[in-house]
């Protein structure tokens, strides 16, 4: 879920500072984009899974210390709840037997960790949302104990000011409350990471938005929470309205929420770094000591750390991202749309639909979303969430079309041919 704070208090000088910090983050890191040499010419692609621990009959297991010590492999952590893991699949170019280094490596550390998990009592199961979940799994006492997460629950409650009110209606109703974030734990996804350069970001990017409701539609597999059949992949109105800091007065006056599909199509990265500072007032307002201007004209490659933290805490579903490794820095897109599993198989097949995908359209004559409105996208990703594969979904130069016989008939031969110019 990002990175560990210390901080458990702040002043409103606090609040200032890292306002002032990270505006000065976002003002070098346009100057880099500009001069700066990021990281590039062989881009890497990557793997996040998140995934709940259940006992022997399948219910909750509250045991991720416990499962964490047994599994001792720095490629797991934890997550927001105590029945939640997270693993890390090293990044690797998908030219070079991508697609199956990543099933036999994401094969083998889940093999090993279930081995090891389950001398705690743990096991590992991979779905969008765990079926057998109560809602005393979702109590603020069930929140893992890094303070992060519950300085970040106490954060979106402060905002908020009143209790955060969950209500989705699907094949049947669920109307609740809750005092803390942790509706957000039922929630675990894939995430897939894409290095790009700045000058190829803003067409990755708008790919991955125009195609993301097709993801959904192909992918979808947690149609229940707290016992109700809702949406087709519920966790995606369950993770909007999870984290909303938003009153109802708010959402009346058209603020942003911060689990957001965004509103226009981009131009370069910048515009995604620029609305997060714009809009969303920091719910971790911690500033470090270094100088990122200072770094830079020192030859150094700043961390940008204030800007960082920020969207870490801004929950877009095709997130930019700004990462230094051994010194240099890089750009990617982490497209965070997929649930969790269900099997190793179905997420392999979905991370080779969605790179290969993704490619083709990039790399495609005119672009897509040079032929589809914004809000269009949105829709298709919304009803694909309510109704999977049985979606009707809005496609340019077809219109209203059924999102399986889309996948069939157009879109999964298209991705055959972005993983060939992947070299796959």
């Amino acid at each position: 879920m990002g990175q560990e704070v210390d901080q458990q208090e702040f002043s409103r000088a606090d609040r200032t500072a890292h306002r002032e910090k990270v505006r000065r983050c976002l003002d070098v890191f346009a100057l880099m984009l500009r001069q700066s040499h990021f990281e590039a010419e062989d881009p890497m692609t990557g793997l996040e899974i998140e995934f709940n621990l259940v006992d022997g009959e399948g219910r909750p297991a509250l045991k991720n210390a416990e499962a964490l010590e047994a599994i001792a492999n720095p490629d797991f952590q934890t997550e927001l709840g105590q029945f939640n893991l997270e693993i890390n699949v090293a990044p690797r170019r998908l030219g070079t037997g991508g697609i199956t280094d990543f099933e036999a490596d994401l094969r083998a550390s889940l093999n090993d960790a279930e081995e090891r998990a389950s001398q705690v009592g743990a096991h590992l199961v991979m779905i969008g949302i765990l079926p057998t979940l109560e809602a005393g799994h979702l109590a603020p006492g069930t929140i893992s104990p890094n303070p992060r997460y519950r300085l970040l629950s106490d954060q979106i409650l402060d905002a908020r000011g009143e209790d955060i009110a969950i209500s989705i209606a699907g094949v049947e109703r669920l109307e609740t409350t809750a005092d803390s974030i942790m509706p957000e734990a039922a929630c675990t996804s894939t995430q897939l990471h894409t290095q790009v350069s700045p000058e190829d970001f803003a067409s990755y990017w708008n790919a991955s938005q125009a195609i993301a409701g097709i993801q959904l539609a192909v992918g979808a597999n947690s149609p229940y929470l707290l016992g109700l059949d809702l949406w087709a992949e519920t966790r995606i109105p369950l993770f909007e309205q999870a984290t909303d800091t938003r009153s109802e007065e708010l959402k009346a006056q058209g603020v942003r929420p911060r689990v957001w599909f965004g509103e226009r199509w981009i131009t370069s990265i910048f515009d995604l770094f620029e609305e997060n500072v714009r809009y969303f007032p920091a719910l971790l307002p911690i500033t470090d000591d270094e100088d990122p201007l200072a770094v830079l004209e020192a030859g150094g490659t700043p961390g940008l750390h204030e800007l960082r933290l920020h969207n870490g805490t801004i929950y877009r579903w095709n997130r930019p991202i700004y990462d230094v490794v051994d010194g240099r820095p890089h750009l990617r897109v982490e497209n965070r749309v997929l649930a969790a599993g269900p099997t190793v198989a179905d997420t392999m097949a979905n991370a080779a639909f969605y790179f290969g995908l993704v490619r083709a359209l990039v790399e495609h004559e005119r672009p897509l979303w040079s032929q589809m409105s914004f809000s269009a996208a949105e829709e298709n990703f919304h009803v694909a969430a309510r109704d999977g594969i049985d979606a009707q979904v809005y496609w340019p130069g077809i219109g209203q079309v059924s999102a399986s016989e889309l996948a069939l008939r157009r879109l999964i031969p298209l991705a055959r041919e972005g993983l060939e110019r992947w070299g796959v």
